[in-house]
Order: structure tokens, then C-alpha cells, then sequence
């Protein structure tokens, strides 16, 4: 299951310590997100992910060097929309419980998660007095990158996750050109954002900021 990171970070100037906690917080986010999507598909039955030792919030598990570390970090210090990647969790479909519906839970479980900790951190923000100058960037950076986990994931374009969402509603010849889309893989997502960028970015920005200001109760950016 590919699972892409998308999102925008807004901060003011570039530090190394700011650079130090934007790692942390993609990390966990990462690391959170895909031990999810291995939870979840154990749980329903197939433990495929758990034998392949994906069960674990280990970044080193989840992590691919280029695409997860240095694509984001070249973009965010060019000033421009992060986009990424982690390694995919793999399962097998046929193991899992309740068919689609199954399936679409386990691809459901990673930007969910990534939603609940935009929750709890935004909330943190919104309620909790922070002295500490680290923490405050830190939560910031968490929340902004797991709203953007959440919302850019949920698309319903094979191979994000959103995807397995549409697979479990739609009959099977919209399924048979979702698995044909799936098959190029990064590909696809790579083609679909630069056809669509515009409206895409538009959508996610906007979506990211509706949520972002509900859970924050200010405006967003």
C-alpha cells in the first residue's frame, strides 16, 4: 500500500533546528501512519506487514532515504509544497476480512491515524499555554504535517489511499481501471499532480485549511 506525503509547511526562515524538528515530526508522522496501516491489516487477518516487521513505529522500517527524507527536505527548503514517500506496507487482500470493505479499513487506518494526532496536537495549540519555544514549533510542524497526510492521502486516486475507499463502492469496471491506474504506482501520482497541479494544490491547501482552523480555532496560516 503506497502511502505519499503531501503537504505545505508555513514557517519563517530556515534553521537548523527548525530542519531538526521538521524531521522528528515527519518521522513520527510516518512512522505512526504505516505501523497503522500494518496494525490494521494484522488485525483483519493477514499478517503479511507484521512478518515483514512493519508492526513497529521503528522509522528505520518505514523510511525510504530519498523519497521520504531528501525529496521533502530539498522542498521545503526551496519554499514549496512537500511532497514524498514512504515505502509501502504490504498486505495480502484475499486474507483480509470483509473484502473491499476490509481492504479500504486497512488503507484508512494511516491518514485516520495521521488525523487523530492533527487533532491533538491542534488542540494542544489551541488550549494548552506553551512556554517552550522547541515544543511550540514542534506541534506546529506535527500538526501542519499530519493535516497534510491526512487530506493529500485521502484523494481518491490509486495508489493513495483514498483510492481503496472508491475501490469498495464502485462496480467492477471502475475497479479494473483503478488496478490498471494502481500498476504504475508513484508514477501515476507523480503524472495526476503534475497534470492537475493546479487544482489539486488549490484543493489541498484549502481542505487543509478549513480543517487546520476548525481543530485550531484561529486562522490557520
Amino acid at each position: 500500500m503506497e502511502s505519499i506525503i503531501g503537504y505545505t509547511i508555513s514557517i519563517d526562515g530556515v534553521e537548523y533546528l527548525s530542519l531538526g524538528i521538521f524531521i522528528l515530526a515527519l518521522l513520527l508522522a510516518v512512522s505512526l501512519h504505516e505501523a497503522m496501516h500494518a496494525y490494521a491489516s494484522n488485525y483483519l487477518g493477514d499478517d503479511t506487514a507484521r512478518l515483514m516487521g512493519r508492526l513497529t513505529l521503528n522509522p528505520l522500517k518505514h523510511i525510504d532515504v530519498f523519497s521520504t527524507i531528501i525529496l521533502p527536505l530539498l522542498l521545503f527548503l526551496g519554499g514549496l509544497p512537500v511532497f514524498g514517500a514512504a515505502k509501502p506496507v504490504v498486505f495480502n487482500p484475499n486474507r483480509v476480512k470483509y473484502d473491499e470493505f476490509g481492504v479500504a479499513l486497512v488503507a484508512a487506518a494511516g491518514p485516520l491515524t495521521n488525523l487523530a494526532l492533527a487533532v491533538v496536537s491542534g488542540l494542544s495549540l489551541r488550549f494548552v499555554s506553551i512556554d517552550v519555544d522547541v515544543l511550540q514549533l514542534f506541534l506546529e510542524l506535527f500538526f501542519q504535517i499530519n493535516l497534510g497526510f491526512f487530506v493529500f492521502n485521502m484523494i481518491p486516486f490509486p495508489p493513495l489511499d483514498g483510492s481503496r475507499l472508491l475501490y469498495a463502492i464502485s462496480p467492477d469496471p471502475i475497479r479494473d481501471l483503478l488496478r490498471r491506474i494502481e500498476s504504475f504506482g508513484l508514477v501515476a501520482v507523480f503524472a495526476f499532480i503534475l497534470l492537475f497541479y493546479s487544482f489539486i494544490s488549490v484543493f489541498v491547501g484549502n481542505a487543509i485549511g478549513l480543517i487546520g482552523n476548525f481543530i485550531i480555532g484561529s486562522q490557520y496560516f
